[in-house]
């Protein structure tokens, strides 16, 4: 942690704490009390606003992930073509997600993420009358790139607005309404396709989101606390390189990128797998099984605890630790084995996601935004990759193929975690070695 007089945020996630000098501007140094924390007038209101947009956005970036298997019947597509409807979404938010974070520099947070919202929601009112794949998938891109405005404005938001000790739980938050959105768009598209299609059940989506960027408007409090900065691509370049040339800040984009493979993998693939013998699932019941988000909710709001007590590296190999081993449990073909096999992937990734992107807020003291969005990239690129790879692994081998995907993913996170844990130690033996020197002379 940072001495507190300076108000500089460094934490250690893997690795040792370091600073990110590079910003495209100097945020005005604000006391520390004028912030925003739980009690404080305006936090409940921003914790609201921000879980509505939060709900918005899970549930129409991953709208069609629970009714694949429909898109596949109607028009005669593979798992793999009709996992693009979800990859097309998170790959262009992966790519937009910069080029809007530095709008958002320049015009402000809140402006940037209503603008998401508002453009995101139009197109999610277009999308059930797509009248071939080719289309719903250039729409659902359209609309992923559209939403990329939300999610890293969001996290430079309350990096901003909030204090530093409070930052992990307000994030934790912002997570807990994406997996609610995420949840409850699954769960309404499958019941509602049962009954009426998968049309419908799109359009019933875009409707819960409209609910949520009307309450979005009316509850987020206005920024205190924002500089406006420049549109100079040199700065922004800068800024780019200054937080690329950090390495815990790409230890951190590595690890957020992975754990979003292993869970677009899973996603993706389980309808297929639930629909089809031993289960024979009808498609309302697979829609149901994403009230597993609940445990989401829960451990990425309860993230801040659970660092406290175990250290950021520490949470990281507990997370880890759960997401494998709900992955092996899933590979049994009985639902009492696949169901809390995916409260461990559940309860895993999202606590390894709102401690990682935390981190990312608190590190990057400077150019938040840009930091807020290189880790969404990473995100949702191992989101795309993800849902598409654990589609084609699923059609090569089952769900077998799709859950090896996941554990070398999880395998990779744990990697990373590990060799930031020995720089840290490194770093640490060589700071004893120099203050032994310096009392010796």
């Amino acid at each position: 942690m940072p001495p507190a007089s300076t108000g500089a945020s460094t934490v250690a996630v893997g690795a040792f704490a370091q600073p990110v000098p590079h910003s495209l501007a100097t945020p005005a140094a604000v006391p520390a009390d004028a912030r925003l924390e739980p009690g404080r007038p305006g936090y409940r209101r921003m914790s609201f606003g921000l879980f509505a947009a939060g709900v918005a956005t899970f549930a129409l970036l991953y709208s069609t992930q629970a009714l694949l298997p429909s898109v596949s019947a109607s028009f005669g597509a593979t798992a793999g073509q009709a996992s693009w409807t979800v990859s097309a979404a998170t790959g262009a938010l992966a790519l937009a997600v910069l080029p809007l974070s530095a709008l958002s520099e320049r015009f402000g947070r809140r402006q940037m993420m209503t603008a998401s919202l508002a453009l995101a929601v139009t197109l999610g009112m277009l999308v059930p009358f797509a009248p071939s794949l080719g289309t719903l998938i250039a729409l659902r891109a359209l609309q992923g790139a559209a939403l990329a405005g939300l999610p890293a404005s969001a996290m430079a938001f309350l990096a901003e607005e909030v204090r530093p000790r409070a930052l992990v739980a307000a994030i934790g938050l912002f997570v807990a309404g994406n997996s609610i959105g995420g949840m409850s768009g699954r769960i309404l598209t499958g019941w509602i396709a049962q009954l009426w299609g998968w049309r419908v059940a799109l359009g019933a989506v875009g409707l819960l989101a409209v609910g949520c960027a009307v309450a979005f408007q009316l509850l987020m409090p206005r920024a205190r606390h924002f500089v406006p900065g420049s549109l100079n691509p040199k700065a922004l370049a800068r800024a780019v390189g200054g937080h690329l040339a950090d390495p815990l800040l790409r230890r951190l984009f590595l690890v957020g990128g992975l754990f979003m493979t292993v869970f677009g993998a899973v996603y993706t693939a389980i309808g297929y797998r639930l629909v089809q013998a031993p289960f024979s699932l009808p498609q309302g019941v697979v829609g149901s099984i994403f009230l597993v988000y609940l445990v989401g909710t829960v451990s990425s709001a309860a993230a801040g605890r659970l660092v406290g007590r175990l250290g950021r590296r520490g949470a990281l190999y507990l997370a880890v630790a759960t997401t494998a081993a709900g992955l092996l449990l899933s590979l049994a073909d009985h639902l009492a084995a696949v169901l809390p096999g995916l409260v461990l992937i559940t309860a895993g990734f999202f606590a390894g996601h709102a401690v990682a992107s935390s981190s990312v807020s608190r590190t990057a003291t400077t150019g938040r935004a840009q930091a807020s969005a290189l880790y969404q990239s990473a995100y949702y690129l191992g989101s795309s990759a993800g849902g598409t790879l654990g589609a084609v692994a699923f059609h090569a081998g089952g769900w077998t193929g799709t859950a090896g995907l996941g554990l070398l993913a999880v395998a990779g996170v744990a990697m990373v975690t590990l060799y930031g844990s020995r720089c840290a130690r490194a770093e640490r033996d060589s700071r004893t070695v120099r203050a032994s020197v310096v009392v010796a002379r």
